[in-house]
């Protein structure tokens, strides 16, 4: 008799992640000389001409995965499906839990989540904590520190990638976060499969939803964290999970959280092939001198357009979290609406305006 179902779609999803990032350190390995990573994770690259032939005896480094984890259902129902699928496929497999620090007996929770992976039979396990800042309100700036301790982590241990517990529903509530701040169609691409530098970061269970998840724990006797904070309705995220989310399914029927997710992924096909033709134009909009040209701006496609001026933006120095679709649509208006209008002030001490013809983007 086989695994229960909830068992073998978290197994399965796992075991999928493993294989993809196998092909990928595979890959690295054949073009670095037969090692994916060195010293604390930096890539060996040889020139081109140089890489040698791998003999019958030299063998790719077993590459180390790691998963982040809470505690939580989620995250503790990926954990158990690395440590049963990573040994099958000759990986290496660990775990990090990150202490906010934002709760009375953070720091005990923290060690808990390190006896259970090590239970589990993960190695390296590591507890780390973290200070969390205030910018971007609470959340935002719970997650910067969050991922600077996990690329961190990585890093310290030579790892190849890292595995995030987010699932289908984690995604619809992304995408509907998105559309209420009306950034555009990357916000509501939500979150990608694969991300981070060199596709460290894997998310296995975005097609699955966080019931099943929870159901996988339970049948493995899993012990598992309810975090406070995923219930309190002053966090955002916490009241579209319970009032937002439940609302829409009751006006409109079972089925919005499956259509959410399908539309992050219409969504961020779109988005790629925008950000692709985008980056394919940008040189020809330039002068001689490598300055933005009004009038072959004004041609493009708003989309097209709006992407070549926000990345303009960010390599004068606008930081690519404070830059706002309204901070685009001015300097926009630069192009498509010009009278004559004084310069745009944006994130960063960075300063968009028109002269003769040219947009010129630089620090104020």
């Amino acid at each position: 008799m086989g695994p229960h179902p909830a068992v073998a779609a978290i197994r399965l999803a796992v075991r999928r992640a493993l294989h993809d990032i196998l092909t990928d350190h595979s890959r690295h390995s054949r073009t670095t000389g037969g090692r994916a990573f060195g010293h604390a994770g930096a890539r060996l690259v040889r020139p081109v001409g140089d890489i040698p032939e791998q003999t019958p005896n030299e063998r790719t480094p077993s590459p180390l995965v790691l998963v982040a984890c809470s505690g939580g259902a989620d995250s503790m129902a990926l954990a158990s499906a690395l440590a049963f699928e990573a040994p099958k496929l000759g990986v290496r497999a660990g775990g990090i839990t990150v202490d906010h620090g934002l709760q009375p007996g953070s720091g005990l929770r923290a060690e808990e989540v390190v006896l259970r992976l090590r239970d589990l039979g993960l190695d390296p396990v590591e507890s780390i904590t973290v200070t969390v800042g205030r910018d971007g309100g609470p959340e935002a700036a719970a997650r910067d520190a969050r991922y600077a301790a996990l690329d961190a982590a990585l890093e310290r241990h030579g790892g190849t990638a890292i595995l995030l517990g987010h699932t289908r529903d984690d995604q619809a509530e992304t995408v509907l976060l998105g559309l209420a701040r009306g950034s555009g169609i990357r916000s509501l691409s939500g979150m990608a499969a694969v991300s981070g530098a060199g596709g460290r970061y894997r998310r296995p269970f975005l097609q699955l939803d966080r019931q099943t998840a929870r159901k996988a724990c339970m049948v493995q006797a899993l012990p598992v964290w309810d975090d406070p904070h995923n219930a309190d309705p002053a966090y955002t995220r916490s009241r579209l999970r319970h009032e937002g989310l439940p609302a829409l399914e009751k006006a409109l029927g079972k089925g919005v959280v499956e259509a959410l997710a399908r539309t992050a992924q219409l969504s961020r096909d779109d988005a790629d092939a925008l950000d692709t033709w985008a980056s394919q134009a940008e040189a020809s909009v330039r002068d001689a001198a490598g300055l933005l040209e009004c009038a072959k701006l004004y041609a493009l496609p708003p989309a097209v357009r709006r992407r070549i001026l926000r990345r303009a933006a960010i390599e004068a120095g606008a930081p690519a979290g404070s830059l706002f679709a309204r901070h685009i649509e001015e300097v926009d208006r630069l192009i498509t609406g010009w009278r004559g209008q004084g310069a745009i002030n944006l994130p960063g001490k960075v300063v968009a305006q028109r002269q003769g013809g040219r947009l010129v983007i630089r620090q104020g």
